[in-house]
């Protein structure tokens, strides 16, 4: 098995949201100094990939539902189209994104879909040249560590980076399959019932993970860079 690292990178207010565009002002410096001192992050750690999840990924992928070319059943669990990084990888349970193309921004993209997905979209992706993998259903959600193994045997993904939405992060972080946690801190405050960076139901992460602080960075605006490794809590062990 060659399930690659996972590391989530986040940025975010001092009050836990992730919406630079609700983020108070400061003279220090603005919303994109901190998300570009993010994307700097996020550049330098030179994943394999991203993960997001369908809301995030919508923003992106800006396609219309189309029938695809008839050419038999579509594979399953699996179809790789392409089996080399960089990855843009969404969760996508019940198939509501659709591509106009197979990258974004140079990234080949793949899809993490529910087992009840159609062959019809199954279909429509083959046809736009997307990657994607069939996921087990597992509580109502995604076998992720299942997703994580493929990406890793079939893709060739070593290292990816988990970038929200909140539920998406709360997803992967209740499952055990998060080793390190980045944080962007900027100097802001959000105030409002905005979306939160983790966001992981009623039961929450208390008693299912801990986190320990292995470094501070320093970032020009008035932000910092926290890093902290993630194990299982000892309840969980």
């Amino acid at each position: 098995m060659t399930r690659p690292r996972l590391t989530c990178l986040m940025a975010g207010s001092l009050d836990g949201r992730l919406h630079p565009s609700r983020w108070t002002e400061s003279p220090d410096g603005s919303a994109a100094d901190w998300t570009g001192a993010y994307e700097a992050i996020h550049d330098r750690y030179a994943a394999d990939g991203w993960i997001v999840g369908r809301v995030t990924m919508a923003e992106m992928a800006k396609g219309e539902p189309h029938p695809p070319s008839p050419s038999g059943a579509p594979p399953r669990p699996f179809h790789v189209a392409r089996d080399h990084g960089p990855y843009a990888i969404a969760l996508d349970r019940a198939g509501r994104l659709h591509f106009t193309a197979a990258d974004i921004h140079g990234d080949h993209v793949v899809v993490l879909l529910g087992p009840d997905i159609t062959d019809s979209h199954l279909a429509e992706l083959v046809g736009v040249g997307v990657s994607y993998i069939v996921c087990e259903g597992r509580g109502g959600g995604l076998d992720l560590a299942a997703a994580l193994d493929i990406l890793g045997e079939r893709f060739g993904a070593r290292h990816l980076l988990l970038e929200g939405g909140g539920g998406t992060n709360g997803s992967f972080l209740a499952a055990g399959l998060v080793e390190q946690f980045d944080l962007v801190l900027a100097p802001a405050l959000d105030g409002g019932d905005s979306r939160a960076i983790v966001e992981a139901g009623e039961t929450g992460l208390k008693g299912k993970i801990r986190l320990q602080l292995i470094g501070v960075d320093p970032l020009a605006h008035g932000a910092l860079h926290l890093r902290y490794a993630v194990t299982a809590a000892q309840d969980a062990v």
